[in-house]
């Protein structure tokens, strides 16, 4: 079974409809499982939330499994907590004017975000978090996707859990939690990058207008004055925030403390399992799409095409801003989506291992360690830098800065006993240098590990 997301069968209004009926004591993990010992509640929860999804299938029928719609959505976005289900529930603001300036989402519609205000020692400190959600590649996955909250926000959730880096309580978000937190909605296709429109299919590609349109919304609210600021991201946000993060520095003065977080966003431009190359055709398809070369890093485009300066690996060490970097070593979006997806496995020889790394053969591991090695290879300039951080963990996940139980609790994945969000927070305020990399699987009994059902 394919882990549970919006193109596979289920219309976006009843994943979320299901996420809401039992956000008050679901994991939000619809879809896969993660090897940690839970409640027998937490099984009857997970089970009654299968029943509701599966129902709902079964009445909305089947869409066409590609890649470009493969988003994992419910890995980046409903990450919530299994040990405090007393959320903080903000509301969606949508950004009035931006249409004036271009500035929408694939529909047209206008782009939106969610923002809790920070109050005391973080008043004027300011978190954007860049929501993640795939990408659309071709005309026919980008008119499906505007029907979905990734790209309207007529489908957009009217308010969301802040959990994790997003938590307002100091024993869940101990650095963050009374800042400024923002996270801003994702419906353009093309992680806050592009500018062109498909007038045909009703189509507008405007990632990056939206991008700026929320910066200049947000700095009317109080962010011009912030004196620290951080840029974060999941997933296809997490590629956005390293693509934006230059751009967000040059937003304040010299004086504020400006750095940059990409969870889960170091995708690679990696061999699949039958020797092609997935994710750059995929990467090839937005770019050309969507008109993403004009947001991207000269310093990249002047020696290399296009395409290749989407891939973070060949943009990472140019980034000027301190940027850290978090990911799973066997990112299961990637592991999924990119090395192992079924148009590279034909006959079905990696589909198991591909939702369950335990039931991985040793050829299959082995061939993993060797994305592991490519990942650490492709860090290796970056990590020379002082000012920069990484948390590279031996986890079969992705996402780890918004998900509760990843972020800061009781058991919680460390590399040297320093979990996520202390690391992150020794970087971000200069506490101590952090260029934490875990050693092969299976060696960290921390991971909280996603299994696929």
């Amino acid at each position: 079974m394919q882990p549970i997301s919006d193109h596979n069968g289920l219309s976006t209004s009843k994943v979320e409809a299901a996420v809401r009926l039992l956000a008050m004591g679901s994991t939000g993990d619809l879809g896969y499982r993660e090897v940690r010992p839970r409640r027998a509640m937490m099984k009857l929860l997970w089970v009654s939330a299968v029943v509701v999804l599966v129902l709902s299938k079964w009445v909305d029928g089947f869409v066409e499994h590609s890649l470009n719609e493969t988003e994992l959505s419910l890995m980046e976005a409903y990450g919530v907590s299994k040990a405090n289900y007393n959320f903080l529930m903000v509301r969606l603001t949508l950004i009035n004017g931006a249409n004036r300036k271009g500035a929408v989402c694939l529909d047209g519609t206008l782009p939106g975000y969610h923002f809790h205000r920070g109050y005391g020692s973080g008043a004027n400190s300011w978190l954007i978090q860049l929501e993640g959600g795939g990408w659309c590649n071709s005309i026919r996955n980008c008119v499906y996707r505007k029907t979905t909250r990734r790209g309207s926000s007529k489908f957009m959730e009217k308010q969301i859990a802040f959990t994790g880096i997003l938590s307002n309580k100091p024993q869940e978000n101990p650095d963050f939690f009374n800042w400024n937190r923002v996270k801003l909605r994702y419906c353009d296709g093309a992680s806050f990058t592009g500018d062109s429109e498909h007038k045909a299919a009703g189509l507008q590609f405007r990632g990056d207008r939206i991008f700026w349109a929320a910066m200049e919304d947000l700095k009317s609210k109080g962010m011009r004055y912030a004196k620290q600021a951080l840029l974060s991201g999941c997933s296809a946000g997490g590629l956005a925030s390293i693509l934006h993060c230059d751009n967000f520095r040059n937003l304040f003065p010299g004086t504020t403390r400006v750095k940059c977080l990409s969870d889960a966003g170091l995708f690679l431009d990696a061999v699949d399992v039958s020797g092609g190359r997935t994710l750059r055709n995929l990467y090839s398809g937005v770019v050309g799409l969507q008109g993403v070369q004009s947001s991207l890093p000269r310093i990249c485009t002047n020696h290399l095409d296009p395409t290749s300066c989407f891939f973070p690996q060949n943009l990472i060490a140019s980034v000027k801003t301190p940027l850290f970097i978090l990911n799973a070593a066997y990112d299961s979006w990637q592991i999924q989506s990119s090395l192992a997806p079924p148009s590279a496995d034909p006959h079905g020889y990696w589909h198991d291992c591909r939702l369950n790394h335990a039931k991985c053969s040793s050829k299959q591991i082995q061939f993993l360690q060797g994305f592991r090695n490519q990942m650490l290879n492709s860090i290796k300039r970056f990590s020379m830098s002082h000012q920069n951080g990484l948390f590279i963990n031996s986890c079969f996940a992705h996402c780890q800065s918004e998900r509760q139980d990843t972020w800061f609790a009781d058991n919680s994945p460390v590399i040297g006993n320093k979990p996520i969000a202390l690391a992150v927070g020794d970087w971000y305020f200069d506490r101590a240098g952090v260029k934490a990399i875990d050693c092969p699987y299976p060696c960290d009994n921390t991971c909280h590990h996603l299994v696929f059902r």
